[in-house]
């Protein structure tokens, strides 16, 4: 049987693996969005898991709430990634100061 260290274990490997792909690459706009949320998914896998483990509904109902503003947060960043290539022909993260109006 899977125990709740496990699932804390994982939660803690995916977000670790996200501040690495935050600090190694700062350039790449895809990059950094992708990081974030994997940071937000070892969020959701805690709260799953302590949610499981201890028989409140209160964790998943924060995980959909979470995956709210993960969507929100991916369609803008997608729409700024967007205009950014559209108007620079690049999507690196220190071109950003030049799309200011």
């Amino acid at each position: 049987m899977i125990s709740l260290s496990h699932y804390l274990v994982l939660g803690a490997i995916l977000f670790a693996i996200a501040i690495v792909g935050i600090f190694l690459n700062r350039k790449n706009l895809i990059v950094l969005l992708m990081s974030i949320e994997l940071m937000l998914l070892a969020v959701n896998t805690n709260f799953i898991a302590f949610s499981h483990y201890l028989n409140d509904l209160g964790g998943q109902l924060f995980v959909f709430f979470i995956l709210v503003v993960a969507a929100a947060e991916a369609g803008i960043g997608l729409a700024i990634l967007v205009v950014l290539f559209r108007n620079l022909s690049s999507i690196h993260v220190d071109d950003l100061d030049t799309l200011k109006g």
